[in-house]
């Protein structure tokens, strides 16, 4: 059975070669199809994959903080914030091997340069957290926090230029404190910083997180973010930390959020790409469909007298069909592996290439254009292509092979 397999298939490819110019044709219209949907796939995998990467490191692999406390606004900065921050640090660090555990502290309020004043929107960090979540911010001009600068402030560039400020200068910080009393408190430039966002850099600020808390009067934070070395620990991780809450009573009623959940721009563009790129697969596999069977047509049409002859020496029409649906599948195989190699020199090619993206949406700066191969998206597709060649084939076969054998002999 396996031998008679093999001679079919061997019958076959003689017939593609014999045929040359039609058989290229075939299979530059599948490589054509397996490389558009590899690449496109690539580009997605590539875009989700910098999507999370960039989500994690902006929020955390897993956030702690009150429950609801990122549903509500809080009516006093820190209401909602949680105490004890060191006695958690201590317990989460026993339970699980994280990449660092950092505190936030998210307040708003007035900044001003002596002379003009304008809306902030800050952010109390530790100075480690700068060199925990590398180019998280693209510093423009000085230096990021550091342990040292105690009354530091690093200041959006826009920001920065709005009021005239660079490196050096002082500006006033004004809150209110979690007793609902207003405070001010001094702060030295040490450094100046682009986010990407322009919305972001026309309002933020960094300053240490102690500086924070004595501003706003509080020894709360505002959230606790968990970093991991993947992103897909996330899931484990987050049983480990829950286990490990809910061993504490002083912490059992905090609310653990995974970083997809919080990624909402993530989703949304998860959600639009699989529809683009779910319309480009239907499209590709009717063009590779109505191409194929266009051919096949041909071929069969061509072959009449041949297919003729056969039935005469007693062939069934079942032979004579998977005579050309194996001819088909050979198509399908070649095509399908000439599209995902040609698919996996251009990802190699991309990543030396360095071609700059313009910026997205909502963003001032580009990105390097890049694809990621999958093997498993090239071999699915492949496979889907070589079932459309074969049922292009069969419908086209089973046509031929209706024709009576006196008539099929006649044909010219």
């Amino acid at each position: 059975m396996i031998s008679s397999q093999l001679q079919g298939f061997k019958a076959a490819s003689l017939y593609l070669v014999r045929n040359k110019r039609r058989t290229l044709l075939s299979l530059i219209i599948v490589a054509i199809a397996i490389f558009a949907l590899t690449a496109a796939a690539g580009f997605g995998l590539f875009t989700y994959q910098s999507l999370e990467r960039s989500t994690a490191n902006d929020v955390g692999h897993i956030t702690l903080s009150q429950p609801g406390y990122f549903e509500r606004e809080e009516e006093m900065p820190l209401q909602n914030g949680i105490a004890q921050y060191q006695t958690l640090n201590g317990l989460l660090s026993q339970t699980l091997e994280t990449k660092g555990i950092q505190p936030r502290i998210y307040f708003s309020g007035l900044i001003s340069n002596g002379r003009k004043s304008s809306i902030f929107v800050g952010n109390g960090v530790e100075p480690s957290e700068f060199v925990l979540r590398e180019d998280f911010i693209g510093l423009q001009t000085g230096s990021a926090l550091t342990e040292s600068s105690e009354d530091g402030i690093m200041i959006a560039n826009e920001l920065a230029n709005n009021l005239s400020v660079r490196v050096g200068d002082w500006v006033t910080l004004l809150a209110t404190t979690t007793d609902g009393v207003l405070n001010a408190m001094d702060f030295q430039v040490v450094g100046t910083y682009s986010t990407g966002v322009p919305e972001l850099d026309k309002r933020q600020i960094h300053v240490r997180l102690s500086s924070a808390q004595s501003l706003l009067a509080s020894d709360k934070v505002s959230a606790v973010s968990i970093y991991l070395d993947d992103t897909k620990l996330t899931d484990s991780a987050s049983m480990a930390v829950t286990k490990a809450l809910n061993s504490d009573p002083a912490f059992s009623n905090l609310q653990l959020t995974p970083w997809y959940e919080r990624a909402f721009f993530y989703n949304k563009v998860r959600g639009l790409y699989n529809g683009i790129f779910g319309v480009l697969g239907i499209v590709l596999g009717l063009v590779v469909f109505v191409a194929l069977f266009n051919t096949m047509s041909m071929t069969v049409s061509e072959r009449t007298r041949e297919i003729g002859a056969l039935s005469a020496m007693g062939s069934y029409p079942r032979e004579i069909i998977a005579m050309f649906v194996r001819e088909s599948i050979l198509i399908g195989i070649i095509g399908s592996v000439a599209g995902a190699l040609f698919a996996w020199f251009t990802t190699l090619f991309l990543q030396v290439a360095n071609i700059q993206m313009p910026p997205p949406p909502g963003r001032s700066e580009g990105y390097p254009l890049e694809l990621v191969f999958s093997l498993n998206v090239a071999t699915s597709a492949g496979i889907a292509v070589i079932i459309i060649c074969v049922f292009a084939a069969f419908i086209s076969a089973r046509k031929g092979t209706k024709r009576p054998i006196t008539e099929a002999l006649a044909y010219v």
